[in-house]
């Protein structure tokens, strides 16, 4: 991605420019919000297929995130192979065990309670795709030699939500996962050491009778979450 020898500042115009009255902007800030809210955390996968093309689509998209530096400091795995999927389930919920069995402590145990969740996870096998986002501590030159990545769990973190804003564009659902420890992970699907695996994203369609926790649609209203200075 970088040439040692050739890294300057050379400005272009802005390629890409939306001129909006206010209105206009109301309008398309209120029907994302409206689209948006319809986002949940699904745990009740069916097993249609989703077409690679559409993942790959999503990704590309998550791409074009924000990151320090423009070093773009994130991997993306994307993993539709049953078997692969079958034992990333199984080292996942190995670790699951132990977080459930007090590792989480009892404060953590008792917040999760109306979220419904514990050790097992089937939608690890059942989900067409996994997405395992991993973030680069480092990177590399042409040459090999390596450079330091900044802001790398902010830059990764705005990836990942937009990754996850886009497979909800595109009519699926998704469930993050976070195994503790994940280190598993890199063995697994062959990533390198300086990679850190921060999240696994289960990905698909939901089973018909799927089901969502009913405290998830309670949401902070916006007073809560917004300030204005004026």
């Amino acid at each position: 991605m970088f040439t040692r020898d050739h890294i300057t500042y050379d400005p272009i115009d802005l390629p890409d420019r939306m001129e909006m009255t206010d209105d206009q902007m109301l309008a398309e800030s209120e029907a994302f919000y409206d689209r948006m809210k319809r986002r949940h955390s699904v745990r009740d996968f069916s097993d249609r297929p989703v077409p690679r093309t559409v993942v790959e689509a999503c990704v590309r998209a998550a791409g074009t995130a924000p990151s320090g530096a423009n070093h773009q400091p994130w991997h993306f795995v994307a993993i539709s192979d049953p078997e692969q999927k079958h034992r990333i389930r199984l080292a996942a919920e190995e670790e699951e065990r132990r977080f459930y069995d007090g590792g989480a402590g009892d404060e953590w145990l008792k917040a999760l309670e109306p979220i419904g969740t514990n050790d097992d996870k089937p939608h690890l096998d059942i989900a067409p795709w996994l997405i395992v986002v991993f973030a680069q501590r480092w990177g590399q030159f042409d040459d090999g030699t390596r450079f330091k990545n900044y802001y790398v769990p902010e830059s990764t973190g705005i990836a990942t939500g937009m990754l996850l804003t886009a497979l909800h564009h595109a009519g699926l659902v998704a469930l993050t996962h976070t195994p503790n420890p994940m280190k598993f992970l890199n063995e697994m699907l062959g990533r390198p050491d300086h990679e850190k695996p921060t999240m696994i994203i289960a990905v698909g369609h939901p089973a018909a009778d799927a089901k969502v926790p009913a405290v998830a649609k309670i949401k902070k209203p916006l007073a809560e979450i917004l300030t204005v200075s004026e």
